[in-house]
């Protein structure tokens, strides 16, 4: 039996309300299934940073074509200027003062003392019990030590680094240790970061999904250090702050926006296109740097 909306409606107010298993002697119409969700998150990316947005000397044809067919948002407003508190707003839901780690701005990479509290629920813990299956893939930032990574609020995977920042190709962070991690062993996986985290986001989407999943796609760039796909001899075992050029920048936003347009068709590809709700943001819009 198919039915259209306007159908629907109007044979329940013919016939009354939905009971038992049959509706007007018929089949009774199966509940959609929960949308999928894909949530992506930028790092210090500025509100003038893609070309739908403004940016003269680069283009961003895949966020654009995504601000043309979706909805644009001219409006939206961090809960702070840096990375930490942000995040600690966006995966718990609250102000970020209400929490310690929310306090930091942000919090250092060799700060093993602190991280959102394992008992305390985020969107992962609350999407799961929703029944979602949920993965986060790329920056956490909330805590430096597996009882305050992905793994303990609720993510039933994650691939990423737990740090502030890491070297796009060393993956080594501020405090000088290795920082990309398979759920809560190191991964010895190499490649540039953002290109690391759009293959693991295509190869999950392209594994059968009995339950409807959340992905939290959390790309680190285009944050320090200013590496481009093509500058691994500038890579160093600490993330540093690179001297960067509009050049390196354009070259990290332009490679972001070219994965996520790999991880939009993997979609198409596996017929989850219609049935999955994507959002791009970025975290806080980061600090504005003259670049020589």
């Amino acid at each position: 039996m198919t039915m259209n909306r306007r159908e629907f409606i109007g044979a329940a107010l013919t016939t009354g309300a939905i009971t038992g298993t049959t509706f007007a002697g018929q089949a009774r119409p199966a509940l959609p299934r929960k949308p999928n969700i894909l949530f992506i998150l930028a790092d210090d990316l500025g509100y003038g940073d893609l070309s739908c947005y403004g940016r003269p000397d680069y283009k961003t044809p895949v966020l654009d074509r995504m601000a043309a067919e979706g909805m644009k948002f001219t409006d939206n407003y961090a809960s702070a200027p840096v990375c930490t508190p942000t995040r600690c707003a966006y995966m718990t839901g609250r102000y970020p003062h209400r929490l310690p780690i929310g306090l930091q701005e942000p919090l250092g990479d060799r700060n093993m003392q602190i991280g959102i509290p394992p008992e305390h629920p985020t969107i992962g813990s609350l999407l799961k019990k929703a029944g979602y299956d949920t993965i986060l893939i790329g920056k956490w930032h909330l805590g430096n030590i597996p009882d305050f990574g992905p793994n303990r609020h609720g993510f039933d995977q994650f691939f990423g680094i737990n740090g502030s920042s890491a070297d796009y190709f060393s993956h080594y962070n501020n405090g000088g240790r290795p920082d990309l991690y398979d759920n809560l062993a190191l991964s010895d996986q190499k490649g540039y970061l953002t290109d690391l985290f759009t293959d693991r986001a295509i190869q999950y989407i392209r594994k059968p999904h009995p339950r409807p999943f959340f992905m939290s796609l959390q790309y680190n760039a285009p944050h320090w250090p200013w590496e481009g796909p093509g500058d691994q001899a500038l890579a160093r075992n600490a993330a540093g702050a690179n001297g960067g050029s509009n050049d390196a920048y354009a070259a990290m936003v332009q490679s972001m926006d070219s994965g996520i347009g790999k991880v939009l068709e993997a979609l198409k590809a596996a017929n989850l296109e219609r049935t999955t709700l994507v959002v791009f943001t970025s975290d806080n819009g980061g600090e504005r740097y003259s670049y020589n």
